[in-house]
């Protein structure tokens, strides 16, 4: 028994024993790699098939975002009676009236124009995105106060070459007055591209659109007092040094103003750039100081009031909106024809930048003294020192050239400017002088 156990357990041909095992252990191994083969072929296949699954959710799903955009943006533009409410706006009526496109149209400055404009008989045709840099509630109210005079504004964004396009060909257009910008010194720091997007490529694709018009307009658009950046000579010439930006907002602009000075050199583009000095009054942009000063001084609330170094108040030359509308509209008035027909230069074209102040600059204090008075309220104050925000401690307009070319001449000083902004304040958020008659505020 011991005998036959041993020979079961140790045959006696040790080599064929070493290749039966060899033998066995490839089996082992082939069956092992074809099992692990099979696995890994359904391995990518499932893989392949996840992956092929999630191209088509994101085809979908990036067919479903462009077709909804599409749909969206087809559907607030054009047809038959949107080009007949677009024709019917830009109807002049005076003898050798303006057809004028105004972007911004529901903007502060733009609304203003517009409706000034339209007053003396030139035909106007707006163009807004609506965006939600400040409540979009106030464009619309701007826009409603336009669409009561018969002023059409388009809904739609400066980089749409394609309706910008249909614009030109629907309206021979004689002027643009560009006014559509990202505003603001500060909120560059939180959204910086929104500045690149409006101010530069925005104003490109408007000007590739002029250019191309047959016939081409005279544009006059909104550089910014901001770009005398660090410029300490005062006050600011529109022959001082503007290459020391001290906001990337104050950089779109002067970027704004080269990339207007090659279009006029290349393609005979009629340019006129204006540069606004801290612009207030009715219908003003709530992220002004004087706007939300008024706003906290109604409420109740404290009011942050900067100072530069050395305990120096920060000084503006503000300029009242009417003053602003009649340098715009002299700028239109005096601007000289494009020498361009469909992109192709025939001649030297007029090119001009002018300062639009008021030349009086007034310390933020002072500002808040007088609003104080107007709202017969207090304000309480916190004074702390300017952060690097990209604000500059003062600005002061030299508007000797304007004065000069444009028959400029502001009118309207800070105490009557904020005495009509008040009035307009109170009346539009539904204030008496004891307290809010309504919760718009």
């Amino acid at each position: 028994m011991r005998t036959l156990m041993e020979e079961e357990l140790f045959p006696s041909t040790p080599g064929k024993v070493k290749i039966e095992r060899a033998h066995q252990m490839n089996r082992q191994l082939n069956r092992c790699f074809a099992s692990t083969s099979i696995m890994f072929l359904w391995a990518l296949f499932l893989i392949a098939l996840t992956a092929s699954y999630l191209s088509f959710q994101s085809f979908v799903s990036t067919s479903s975002r462009l077709f909804s955009s599409s749909s969206s943006s087809a559907s607030s533009w054009g047809g038959l009676q949107w080009e007949r409410q677009v024709r019917a706006s830009a109807s002049h009526r005076r003898s050798s009236g303006f057809t004028v496109l105004v972007t911004g149209a529901a903007g502060f400055v733009g609304s203003h124009c517009s409706l000034a404009l339209h007053k003396r008989g030139d035909g106007v045709v707006g163009l807004d995105n609506f965006n939600s840099y400040y409540d979009p509630s106030l464009k619309k109210a701007r826009q409603s106060l336009l669409s009561s005079h018969s002023i059409f504004i388009v809904n739609g964004d400066l980089n749409d070459a394609r309706l910008l396009s249909k614009l030109f060909d629907v309206v021979p257009f004689t002027h643009v007055l560009h006014l559509a910008a990202q505003a603001g010194v500060r909120y560059a720091i939180e959204n910086p591209s929104s500045y690149v997007h409006s101010n530069i490529a925005g104003l490109v694709t408007l000007l590739e659109a002029a250019r191309s018009a047959d016939p081409q307009p005279a544009v006059v658009w909104a550089s910014s007092s901001s770009v005398y950046g660090l410029n300490d000579k005062v006050p600011f010439s529109e022959s001082h040094r503007t290459d020391r930006p001290a906001s990337l907002y104050a950089a779109t602009k002067k970027a704004g103003e080269e990339i207007t000075h090659t279009y006029n050199h290349i393609y005979g583009l009629s340019i006129t750039g204006l540069r606004f000095f801290t612009v207030y009054g009715p219908w003003g942009r709530p992220d002004m100081a004087y706007f939300f000063f008024t706003k906290a001084i109604l409420a109740g609330k404290p009011i942050t009031i900067f100072r530069g170094r050395d305990r120096v108040d920060l000084a503006r030359d503000f300029t009242y909106i009417d003053d602003i509308v009649r340098g715009c509209l002299a700028s239109l008035d005096t601007a000289g024809k494009s020498t361009g027909s469909g992109g192709k230069k025939r001649g030297p074209a007029q090119y001009r930048i002018f300062n639009l102040g008021n030349t009086a600059p007034v310390t933020v204090p002072t500002l808040v003294s007088i609003l104080e008075r107007h709202l017969k309220v207090k304000a309480k104050k916190n004074v702390i020192e300017m952060p690097a925000n990209g604000d500059v401690p003062f600005t002061h307009a030299n508007i000797t050239l304007a004065m000069a070319e444009l028959g400029y001449k502001p009118t309207t000083n800070l105490e009557i400017g904020l005495k009509k902004f008040v009035k307009w304040y109170l009346s539009y958020y539904g204030f008496t002088q004891t307290g809010p008659t309504s919760t718009n505020l």
